[in-house]
């Protein structure tokens, strides 16, 4: 089982604020993960939970950005306690038997443990410093980082785009852009 997958999770709820203004777009979001069953009902409890998980999430990727390696691990550790994994075997939908990390509980704890652990598996397989925040301004949106130099500074290619022709004008009026 593959652990890490499971930190897009964090990324997909931070870069999702709008969906967590109605019952409607959190259950979208929650099926669009893949982590919900279409016959699991979202409650306002759920989306307050996921607004409450958002933000703490957002608190360990600006850590990460800052490069605060210590202050990310212990904000995913208080995570971990307070999101309890109870992996089960399951096969579902034609797949062969495999792990999912819980099946009870609400939906917003079946994804905050799923975003939870899948951080933990990043960052103590590949770093922290995998984790960040798109720095072409005035975006801050989450990502991963997977590439093999962890160059990545920016969420998207229009992000990345965006950045690099702005900082091309303003070198051309001999300006320096941060």
């Amino acid at each position: 089982m593959d652990l890490t997958s499971y930190a897009v999770l964090a990324v997909l709820l931070i870069n999702s604020p709008e969906r967590l203004e109605s019952l409607e777009g959190a259950g979208e979001l929650l099926r669009e993960s893949g982590h919900s069953a279409p016959q699991q009902r979202v409650t306002r409890a759920d989306v307050e939970a996921l607004r409450d998980l958002r933000g703490d999430l957002v608190a360990i990727f600006e850590s990460a950005t800052a490069g605060d390696e210590h202050d990310v691990v212990e904000r995913i550790n208080a995570l971990l306690v307070r999101h309890p994994v109870h992996p089960q075997i399951t096969g579902h939908d034609g797949s062969p038997w495999h792990l999912h990390l819980t099946e009870g509980g609400r939906v917003a704890d079946q994804f905050a443990v799923g975003a939870v652990m899948g951080l933990a598996a990043l960052v103590t397989g590949l770093g922290v410093n995998r984790l960040g925040l798109c720095q072409a301004a005035p975006c801050r949106r989450a990502y991963l980082d997977t590439s093999s130099n962890r160059s990545r500074r920016y969420c998207s290619d229009r992000c990345a785009s965006r950045a690099n022709v702005a900082a091309y004008r303003a070198r051309k009026r001999g300006v320096t852009v941060g």
